[in-house]
């Protein structure tokens, strides 16, 4: 039996594989067909074919669109390894042709944005040659980006723990509670988290690490949140802040500028700053090339120096 799933397997081609991957991602064979610049009818049949070479059916057509089974979940994460293979075998012979050519693609979840571009900045200066790809969004978007093989590296504060991957600390990354310079607690002193119960938080969206960790904290402060807004911006969430609707749980790096200006303050809530780490991670089983490599090293042993600092957060720790 195994032997002739090897055979099949032998038989099947990157058009097929192909095929298949643009129509899952489209949801039909006519959206499928117009990414590939091919008829339907022709896409139709390269999954017809890799279907009866496997032996078995990969998705169901229904009226909904073009939904995979688990044998087609299969293939399909099968198909983006090759891809990412062929990818790196693509970069690796440009490497070796401009010596220290090549690209990276760095992931990083939103709130990295506050220094993730000065790091590629500084890491340019330093190797002209590599091109560098920067793609911003919440944690579920950058996760999703690194179990698909579509980018090299991923900054974030939690590595996920659903694949097999590879991390370094890049540097300390806290979280406070901000508010206006005119809310009623900024002239208190240090306060239990229990007298935020009457407050309106200010929360980011669903999926965003920030939002979970605020769901913790308030969770485990035994009350439930009263919610003002959810949204998907840290920079929205500032001004929100700002005008007086809430206060809200965020990175001690997002609003360092704000903070040295005065148009927020750092409330001083027992507990806080929570110490999280930034990390840079990769999967484990993807062949970093020497301008992943080089981004990764870079991250780790200087990464540290270009995070934002908050001098007022410096302050408290050396009087505490």
């Amino acid at each position: 039996m195994k032997e002739n799933l090897n055979i099949r397997m032998d038989r099947v081609t990157l058009r097929q594989l192909r095929g298949l991957v643009a129509v899952e991602q489209a949801g039909t064979i006519t959206g499928g067909a117009d990414a590939l610049g091919l008829t339907p009818p022709a896409v139709s049949m390269q999954i017809r074919q890799l279907e009866e070479t496997l032996g078995m059916p990969l998705a169901e057509r229904t009226a909904g669109g073009f939904i995979l089974n688990d044998a087609g979940k299969e293939v399909l994460d099968t198909s983006r390894r090759i891809e990412a293979a062929l990818r790196e075998c693509g970069e690796a012979l440009e490497a070796l042709r401009h010596k220290e050519g090549g690209r990276v693609v760095v992931g990083g979840v939103s709130t990295a944005k506050y220094f993730l571009p000065q790091a590629v900045a500084a890491f340019a200066s330093e190797w002209p040659g590599v091109s560098v790809r920067l793609e911003i969004g919440n944690r579920d978007e950058i996760m999703a980006k690194l179990r698909a093989y579509e980018i090299d590296l991923a900054v974030t504060g939690r590595p996920p723990l659903d694949i097999p991957i590879r991390r370094a600390p890049i540097g300390e990354h806290p979280y406070v509670i901000v508010g206006s310079p005119r809310h009623r607690l900024v002239s208190r002193g240090s306060i239990p988290f229990s007298a935020l119960r009457s407050e309106t938080f200010i929360m980011r969206e669903k999926g965003s690490g920030t939002r979970t960790l605020a769901a913790r904290l308030i969770g485990a402060a035994g009350f439930p949140p009263r919610v003002g807004m959810e949204i998907g911006s840290n920079e929205s969430i500032k001004q929100a802040v700002m005008a007086g609707l809430g206060i809200a749980v965020i990175s001690a790096h997002t609003v360092a500028t704000e903070v040295r200006d005065g148009r927020l303050v750092i409330l001083s809530i027992r507990g806080l700053p929570v110490i999280k780490q930034w990390y840079v991670t990769s999967r484990e089983d993807k062949r970093l090339l020497p301008p992943a490599q080089a981004f990764w090293e870079f991250l780790a042993s200087r990464g540290k120096g270009l995070l934002p600092v908050i001098p007022e957060l410096e302050a408290r720790s050396k009087a505490g």
